[in-house]
């Protein structure tokens, strides 16, 4: 057991404990409180309302920060639900840790608690113990908790494969299905004048004559900035027509098939769309390369070696689930 232990960098563990420990839990307003009961109950270990409140209360902040309403109401529902089914994993978890007679050294936890006490409390054992004391939290609670946490990193860790190795078939197939991974966004400098063609009050005519006299300048030579602001009635007329670097997608369809086909320097030709009269040009592109299978190959086998980690955890706790006597209240 010492040496499945050993495998687990202090690094790992911190980040794991200080992203679940109560004391990242000062953070967040307090809720109304309410009555506590029991949520579920795992092979006669029960877990109670506020464990699983607890676990979500992060979560549910940000939620009550972005929604409201019945939205609000159902996102809290799923979140809750969400925690208690964490909750009941790692109930499962440690309860097989514990099946095969594992251990977690004491000078783990307490190299655990060291490094907690150095990097989010200066040093200050006395500050570390008043915060605790804060969050109605006793020093054994705290250690018991950071235990199973380590336990629970552990176990997932001792059920994914090794040494793992990708073949290059999935390699290859990975990179053609997911190509717009690595292809970096393609933009370009844009510059526009719009004229409306006031069709509604039979202007047209004299409007589109306009169009066609600013691009006959255009095309002599004269400067597309200046005579956007000549002429122009976009919002960037001030601007000399300068939209600056937009992406796809920035434009309606018509407008943006023409802009991004556009050679850099080029004037567009006269583009009616939508009651209005166009003409585009573009200064510069940039974007739109897709990186080399070569190249991204080392990112594509790290992301799948990650993917098929996380499907055999979860097939090992499917399995410790169906084994399980669970019930939810």
């Amino acid at each position: 057991m010492k040496r499945m232990i050993c495998r687990f960098s202090v690094v790992s563990l911190a980040i794991f404990g200080l992203a679940m420990s109560p004391l990242c839990r000062a953070a967040f307003a307090a809720e109304p409180e309410v009555v506590d009961g029991i949520a579920a109950v795992v092979n006669g270990d029960v877990i109670t309302y506020s464990e699983v409140r607890a676990l979500s209360s992060p979560r549910e902040k940000l939620l009550r920060s972005q929604y409201g309403g019945d939205e609000l109401v159902n996102k809290i529902k799923e979140t809750r639900q969400a925690s208690l089914q964490d909750l009941i994993d790692r109930q499962l978890i440690i309860q097989a840790f514990k099946k095969d007679s594992y251990q977690v050294p004491d000078h783990y936890v307490e190299e655990r608690l060291h490094e907690i006490i150095q990097e989010s409390f200066g040093g200050d054992r006395n500050t570390f113990i008043k915060t605790l004391e804060a969050q109605n939290y006793t020093l054994g609670e705290f250690k018991k908790l950071e235990t199973e946490r380590m336990i629970v990193q552990a176990m997932r860790s001792k059920n994914v494969k090794r040494n793992m190795i990708v073949s290059p078939t999935k390699v290859e197939e990975y990179y053609k299905a997911h190509r717009d991974e690595f292809t970096s966004k393609e933009q370009v400098k844009l510059r526009m004048i719009m004229i409306p063609s006031h069709a509604d009050s039979g202007n047209s005519a004299a409007q589109k004559g306009m169009v066609e006299e600013i691009l006959g300048k255009l095309a002599s030579g004269a400067d597309f900035a200046g005579t956007a602001q000549i002429y122009s009635e976009d919002s960037t007329r001030d601007q000399g027509g300068d939209w600056g670097w937009i992406e796809r997608k920035t434009l309606a369809a018509p407008l943006e098939k023409i802009a991004f086909n556009l050679p850099i320097g080029r004037i567009s030709n006269i583009i009616e769309f939508s009651g209005n009269y166009y003409i585009l040009k573009v200064d510069e592109k940039r974007g739109g390369q897709t990186r080399s299978l070569a190249e991204v190959r080392p990112e594509i086998e790290k992301q799948l070696i990650q993917l098929e980690a996380q499907h055999l955890q979860e097939r090992w706790l499917a399995s410790l689930r169906s084994k399980a006597y669970i019930r939810t209240f």
